[in-house]
Formats: C-alpha cells, sequence, structure tokens
C-alpha cells in the first residue's frame, strides 16, 4: 500500500450531493456554482471515492482502473453534453485498500468500469482540473437501507486515509412528477419532505431516515425508486460523533427533485 493513503490524525469531510439533471455538467446555475465553491473550501484529498446512484449492480464491485473513461449514461441530451470527457486518473492503491479492509460484505474490483455521470458531473464542477484521482464503488440492488448504512459505517475509515467520500443521487427524485417546464416548481409534498429529511440528519435519527418508507405519503413520493437515496445513507453511517453538518444547494429543482446536499465534518 502506497503512503498516499496512510492513516492520518486529520479527519476528512464526507459529503452528499444532490446531482439532478445531467445538463447541470455543462450549465452555469446557482447548484454548479456551489459545487465550484466546494472545491475552493474543501481540504485536498489524495483521492476521492465516489458512491453514485448511477451504478447499481448485483454485488458490491469497486473501480480499480488507472485511466477511468467517462461513461455517458443518459440518452435525449445535447450532442455538447456527450462531448464532455472527465480525465481523471483512477487510484488503484485505493481500490486496494478497499478490498483489503472491507469486511462487511466481500467487495469485487471492476477492472473496466469508468465513471458515470452521477459521479463527473459533479466533480467536474468541484476540481475542474480532474487532478484528484478517482475510485467508484457500486451499489447492491439486493440489499437493504440498512445494509447500506453499515457498509458507509465500515467506510468510514478512509476519512482519515485522506479521502474524500462523496455520496451522489438526490434525497427526493421521482422522474415520473418532473415539471421540465418549471425549473423553480416545487410540489407541496416534496417541500414537506424536504424538511423532514433535513431534520431529522439534524437530530441524527438515523434509524427514522433508513427506514424512510414509514414516514408517510410523502416519503414514498420522493423515493419510488431507492437508488438516488442510499447514497445519503453511506454518507450518514460514517458521520462521527463530533461531526458537525452543513447544508448547501437546500432547493427543490422541477418539482419533484431535491437538490438539498450536506457536508460532514
Amino acid at each position: 500500500m502506497t503512503d498516499s493513503f496512510a492513516e492520518r490524525n486529520e479527519l476528512m469531510p464526507a459529503l452528499f450531493a444532490g446531482h439532478g439533471n445531467p445538463m447541470y455538467a455543462i450549465e452555469e446555475n446557482e447548484f454548479t456554482a456551489e459545487w465550484g465553491r466546494l472545491g475552493l473550501l474543501l481540504p485536498k484529498p489524495e483521492a476521492v471515492l465516489c458512491i453514485s446512484a448511477h451504478w447499481e449492480t448485483g454485488d458490491t464491485y469497486v473501480t480499480s482502473s488507472s485511466k477511468p473513461e467517462t461513461i455517458h449514461d443518459f440518452y435525449g441530451f445535447p450532442d455538447e453534453l456527450f462531448d464532455v470527457r472527465y480525465p481523471a486518473g483512477g487510484a488503484p492503491a485505493l481500490a486496494e485498500l478497499i478490498l483489503e479492509r472491507i469486511k462487511f460484505t466481500k467487495v469485487k474490483e471492476d477492472a473496466k468500469r469508468g465513471l458515470d455521470h452521477g459521479c463527473w458531473a459533479l466533480l467536474k464542477n468541484i476540481y475542474p482540473d480532474a487532478g484528484i484521482p478517482v475510485v467508484q464503488l457500486s451499489i447492491d440492488v439486493n440489499q437493504p437501507a440498512e445494509w447500506h448504512y453499515q457498509l458507509g459505517k465500515e467506510l468510514g475509515f478512509l476519512r482519515r486515509r485522506g479521502v474524500l467520500i462523496l455520496g451522489s443521487g438526490n434525497m427526493i427524485h421521482n422522474l415520473r412528477l418532473v415539471n421540465w417546464r418549471d425549473r423553480n416548481a416545487a410540489y407541496d409534498w416534496a417541500l414537506e419532505i424536504n424538511s423532514k429529511f433535513k431534520q431529522l440528519i439534524i437530530e441524527n435519527k438515523h434509524t427514522e431516515l433508513i427506514n424512510y418508507s414509514v414516514l408517510g405519503s410523502a416519503a414514498l413520493l420522493a423515493a419510488p425508486t431507492p437508488e438516488h437515496y442510499l447514497p445519503m445513507l453511506y454518507i450518514l453511517g460514517m458521520k462521527e460523533e463530533e461531526d458537525k453538518i452543513n447544508f448547501f444547494n437546500d432547493k427543490i429543482d422541477m418539482g419533484s427533485l431535491s437538490m438539498t446536499s450536506f457536508i460532514i465534518g
């Protein structure tokens, strides 16, 4: 193992970010401005570990390519978006560390997988020079929410190895109800559950967030499928007692997408 990921006293922040519309990878707006600000404020990491809603698998995989490709995993968008490349290097030594240290589940290596837009659309704005190595961890679709939270807890050791852990999703993500005509639209139920989720995060009531389906009809509308919600649970799982929480991009977008994001630490 290289010295780059040796244990240190400093605890890196961990980040959950709502990534929203893929077009935000090339647009300039209030959300992308905040992502850019993060790159200036966060301590420089040795590498980024990204847990993206857009890599769902039957087990848990980690990328180990030294030169991950840019994956354009969407359709119906302008050519300009498909032309984007994010040429960050990979971090095989970080992948090796994860393979060695994680005991909660059997993590498998994927030497071919690149970076999906849930990862690079954010990092293109946070680290536009693509100078920070990036590794992705997949989401096992066969496991319940509690399982993902516990895996996040075990991954938390990386915060003392100089790794910035990024959960990329949306705590509210209902594409069936998106208002494509009005970016500033917000359904009442979305405002209600966005506020509820934030309250539970602030109060460290993680069990309620894990079992979000019992929070009522608004919660079911917020996450009709779990993949965009689960990255948030990974980040909450690695929160330590002394960590503070700071929210940013706290807004409902296009009616039924929450861009609400937070940093722990």
